[in-house]
């Protein structure tokens, strides 16, 4: 099934919107990527307009940034601690951004979106 995103049938006092056309390709999206913690697979997805957009499927790196020392590093993924989305990602080990991820470090908030930029970067906590 397809996944369309455009403005709703009904407005919100529950009035309702009138289409001067039917459905278009333009207003096509897609079924979410629910990135996990596992063994790196990277898809790369044709976009509108000929773009390229990289979708992470499963990751087990991620970019910390220690925000006292001002340093980068690349640190394996342990799991899921807490997910702001869903609390069924936890135990699913599915990383979303804001999610909170054990590492070797510590634990790290998720900064980017891994379905949408095709990277994994977070913020050292503790």
């Amino acid at each position: 099934m397809v996944v369309y995103q455009r403005r709703p049938k009904r407005k919100a006092s529950g009035g309702r919107y009138r289409f001067p056309e039917g459905k278009k390709l333009s207003n096509m999206g897609s079924i979410p990527t629910l990135t996990k913690v596992g063994k790196t697979k990277l898809k790369v997805r044709r976009e509108i307009g000929g773009n390229l957009k990289n979708t992470l499927l499963s990751v087990n790196q991620i970019n910390v940034i220690n925000p006292k020392t001002k340093k980068a590093e690349k640190v394996e993924v342990v799991n899921v601690l807490e997910s702001p989305s869903n609390r069924n990602f936890i135990r699913r080990n599915i990383i979303t951004k804001g999610s909170i991820l054990e590492t070797k470090l510590g634990k790290v908030r998720v900064t980017s979106r891994p379905g949408q930029e095709g990277t994994l970067n977070g913020v050292l906590i503790s």
